[in-house]
């Protein structure tokens, strides 16, 4: 990890309370009544899965268990918005990483979660388990390296309360999550297994999280892959594009950002359907468009539309995204037929985009992160 040089930083408190051998081979997806044109080439991987049901989903597993996979590490927040880091005068540690803030969200909100990754033999790495313990989360899957550090990143928020990222893993614990190190019991017995594209950077971690996707569809469990691009993290832009797509068309599940269309499209506009529905493919089920304070948009094989958000004001937008996710899966772990009702559908949006709205309320990603009262409470409330 790189050092923090002599600079003194005053951390605040964190909130404790309730609070993955595939082959790759190159080649376009067959074009389809929704799927990628000829003309977008996505690099693929190969998965043999379990029989599907009559309506295409992985037969219905009795478990409403979310198992989440990838990083979990610590976010040092301003204390003071629409700063520089070196100008902000203290940070506030929080608890963080996308998949972790999901597996907390998912609880949080009632459902079954697990973690999967791994973590230093630190403190922060102690804190860390613990929180996931005291909001019932599975923690079964962690594993703790004494040779390296947890992960640590700045986070710089604008006025607006968007985010700058600066982070400290070279290398840090959940890049060196080995294969034999996984959970595969824990990961077949799961309803939906969540995943970014972090893990996809460096190996081992890399063959870990192709492992464990494998083991997932083999056992039927459905896939769902939020890509949570964070640049600075790879080689180069071409590189985090590259990885990004070549697990692309294996996810049931997929939610993006406009930013990170505009990304993977090289520019296209984020908000023309016609561009969105070039990075739909075959297997896909849900493909989700997070559009911040003004919703989402979603796409299936049978309908598509927009479910207006919550308008609030925004203090840190740091998990707002991992928050919808956490929203919508904890849904479709109940009930899968969901995809197949756009009605409900609907309904299970709206849950989702309130719990983004009322993460952004608040500093850091996990102390944020709603209870399913209020969320309802939000949802009456803007009714009314």
């Amino acid at each position: 990890m790189a050092a923090l040089h002599s600079t003194a930083f005053r951390l605040g408190s964190v909130a404790l309370s309730s609070r993955q051998e595939l082959s790759f081979r190159g080649g376009n997806v067959k074009a389809s009544a929704f799927s990628c044109p000829s003309s977008v080439s996505i690099p693929r991987l190969s998965f043999q899965s379990k029989a599907l049901g009559g309506d295409g989903l992985p037969e219905t597993k009795d478990s409403s268990l979310v198992v989440c996979f990838g990083e979990m590490l610590i976010d040092f927040v301003p204390t003071i918005s629409g700063l520089s880091l070196a100008d902000a005068p203290a940070f506030k540690k929080a608890p963080g990483g996308a998949p972790a803030n999901v597996a907390v969200g998912i609880a949080r909100l009632g459902g079954s979660s697990a973690f999967i990754g791994k973590v230093g033999e630190d403190e922060f790495a102690y804190m860390l388990a613990e929180i996931l313990k005291e909001n019932n989360v599975n923690s079964e899957g962690i594993r703790f390296d004494p040779g390296a550090r947890t992960a640590i990143a700045f986070v710089t928020l604008r006025s607006d309360g968007e985010r700058e990222f600066m982070f400290y893993r070279n290398p840090s614990a959940d890049m060196l999550l080995q294969e034999a190190e996984l959970d595969l019991d824990l990961i077949r017995k799961a309803k939906i297994f969540h995943y970014g594209s972090i893990s996809l950077i460096t190996e081992p971690c890399k063959s870990a999280h192709i492992a464990a996707a494998k083991a997932a569809k083999d056992a039927g469990v459905v896939l769902s892959y939020d890509p949570n691009l964070r640049l600075p993290l790879w080689p180069s832009a071409e590189s985090a594009r590259e990885g990004i797509l070549s697990i692309w068309d294996t996810a049931d599940i997929i939610k993006i950002s406009e930013e990170e269309i505009s990304f993977l499209t090289k520019g296209e506009d984020p908000y023309d359907d016609a561009v969105v529905r070039k990075l739909c493919h075959p297997n896909h089920k849900l493909l989700l468009v997070t559009e911040g304070p003004e919703g989402c948009r979603y796409y299936t094989k049978e309908f598509n539309g927009r479910v207006k958000g919550l308008k609030v004001d925004a203090v840190d937008t740091t998990g707002a995204g991992d928050a919808f996710v956490a929203g919508i899966l904890s849904q479709l772990a109940k009930d899968l037929s969901l995809l197949q009702n756009e009605d409900r559908l609907r309904e299970a949006l709206m849950f989702a985009n309130a719990c983004g709205a009322l993460t952004v309320k608040e500093r850091g990603a996990i102390s944020a992160l709603p209870t399913r009262e209020a969320v309802h409470n939000a949802i009456l409330h803007s009714v009314g």
